[in-house]
Parts: C-alpha cells; structure tokens; sequence
C-alpha cells in the first residue's frame, strides 16, 4: 500500500524524514517513512507498536536511523548536541528524581540546559506554575500521582523554551480533570508559536487539539493531512449512514432495491436502520424524497464515519 499524503504548503517543513528506517535486529521500528511535518500542532495517532514513539526519538536524536535522513529545523536530528537547544521533549517513560522535589527537579533541568543558579530557580518557578504544580512543588517526585508526574515532565521540556516541543502520550494515565488541564495548557502553548507533535492512542484528545493528523501503522505511514481531508481517501470503501424512525423494516426492504447500497442492518430494537453506500452524495441527495410520503418515517439522520476513530480503523483496519 502506497501512504498518501495529503496537502502541500510553500512553509518550510519543521520535521523532514526521508526513506527512513529503523531496525531493532530483525524487529522493524520504521519502515521507509517519508513525510514532512509543517509549524503548528500535530497529532501523532497510531495503536501501541504503530512506530510512535520510535519516530520521536528518532526527530529528538535519541535513535539514529539505520536508513534514511532525519532533519528537524533544517538541520540533522543525529549526533547534534546544537540542536537540543531548540527542542524538548515529554517522553512516555518515566525517569525522574524519585528523591528531589519537583522544583529540585525543575531548577536541575534548567541548570542542566545551560542557566545559571538564579535563572534556573526563577525558570523552575515559571514552568511549574504554567503546568500548575505550584502547590506541590516542594513535595517530593515518588510521592506525585501519575497526573503530577506528567506536568511535572512536561515541565521540564520547557526549561529551554523550545522552539519544537514532542509529547509522548502526555495524557497516559491521567485522570479527567489532569487531562483537561494538560490539553488547555498545550493549547495554549501552541499558541505562543511553537510547533508540538502529539503523539496518542486515544483519537478524540487529538481531535481537540488539531485537524492536522499523521496515522501510523505498523512502522509505516497510513496517511497524513487534514482529517476531513483524510476522510477523503475513504472514498472506496462503504460509507455507513444509521436512519432513526418507525417502520424501519419498510425501509429497510426499501433501501434493498437501491443499487448504491451496498450493505444493510436492522436495528435490535426496529427502530433504526444502518446502510453501507459507496455513493454517499448520491443517497443524501435522495433522502429528502425517501422521507416524505411513504409509511415508514425518518425522525434522525447520522452518519457512524463523522469522527476520527472511524476514519482511522478505516485506513488501519482494511
């Protein structure tokens, strides 16, 4: 299969792989991943062992390639201690101080990316407070939930105010309120202008941060664009519509004679009724006239492919 890749853009990409791969002995990581990612948010989707995290520390030079060409900002991922100074990363692994405080923590981060003691003391406090931390900042790392532990790293991604910024399942473990506060903070981080890769397997905590999606599988890329745009590449496969209403077993015998309909499902209850169609303009162009003036009626209409976790066990799964 050929992963398309959607859209193009005059902007220079921030992260350019070209025919990468990377092999762990006979396991393959990557495989011949070729794409380019522009400024802005970008959500990484993909199950667990899509390549996701693998193509992180690939563009943060933790891995090299064994084929292929990596360049974040124009410059090689590999081997470039230069480039640290623009980019920070949120793993997905723990490894932390267990025995510091998360302002210990924090102003050893700072320290650590080149400030002095005062900078670093007046950073720390910056940071933990923008990833609200700030009441348990003096309370030791061991004893942090896993909610604490995730600002508290993606406080430390920060101490260099990166120009790029990766976040490895930020949202892994967290409870809801955790997740909210983590999204709106990223929100707001994208829009001071830095370019984030988000990298998830739960689709909908992408969807709220951007349109803008890579889905992986397997080491190989599925697609990438907008995800309406996306959308779009399941032109070949059956479009799913559910009918709501009475009668729905009239329908349903009616919808058999339609030739564009391709697939169909009665309700448990007889009350609704799911269609597959390869032609979906064509049926919705048609459903005024098969909802007025026949027995059966048609009281809800939707579509069960409106949301991104459809669109990605399309792409995946077929």
């Amino acid at each position: 299969m050929v992963s398309p890749i959607i859209g193009s853009s005059e902007v220079k990409p921030i992260i350019a792989f070209h025919e990468v791969s990377k092999w762990y002995g006979n396991v393959i990581g990557i495989n011949k991943l070729t794409l380019e990612i522009m400024p802005g948010v970008c959500g990484l989707l993909g199950p667990n062992g899509a390549g996701k995290s693998t193509l992180l520390q690939l563009a943060t030079g933790q891995l090299r390639a064994s084929q292929g060409r990596v360049e974040v900002l124009g410059e090689r991922a590999w081997n470039n201690p230069h480039l640290n100074r623009f980019i920070g990363l949120c793993p997905e692994q723990d490894a932390l101080y267990e025995w510091m405080t998360g302002q210990q923590f924090i102003q050893c981060c700072a320290q650590l990316a080149g400030l002095n003691a005062r900078a670093a003391k007046a950073k720390a406090d910056e940071l933990i407070e923008t990833v609200g931390m700030t009441p348990y900042r003096h309370r030791v790392v061991r004893g942090y939930s896993k909610g604490m532990r995730q600002r508290i790293k993606l406080a430390q991604a920060l101490v260099n105010d990166p120009k790029v910024l990766f976040l490895d399942e930020p949202m892994t473990g967290t409870d809801p309120v955790a997740r909210r506060d983590l999204l709106e903070i990223i929100r707001a981080l994208a829009n001071q202008g830095k370019t984030i890769v988000v990298s998830s397997h739960v689709l909908y905590e992408v969807q709220t941060l951007t349109p803008n999606v890579i889905l992986m599988n397997h080491g190989r890329l599925v697609a990438q664009g907008d995800i309406r745009q996306i959308r779009d590449l399941m032109d070949k496969h059956p479009h799913r519509i559910v009918l709501v209403g009475r009668q729905c077993r009239q329908l349903a015998a009616e919808l058999l004679d339609y030739p564009d309909v391709v697939g169909l499902r009665l309700g448990a209850d007889g009350a609704s009724v799911m269609l597959e169609t390869l032609r979906p303009d064509d049926f919705y162009a048609r459903l005024p006239s098969l909802a007025t003036g026949h027995p059966w009626s048609i009281d809800e209409v939707f579509s069960e492919d409106d949301n991104l976790d459809a669109v990605f066990h399309y792409l995946v799964d077929q």
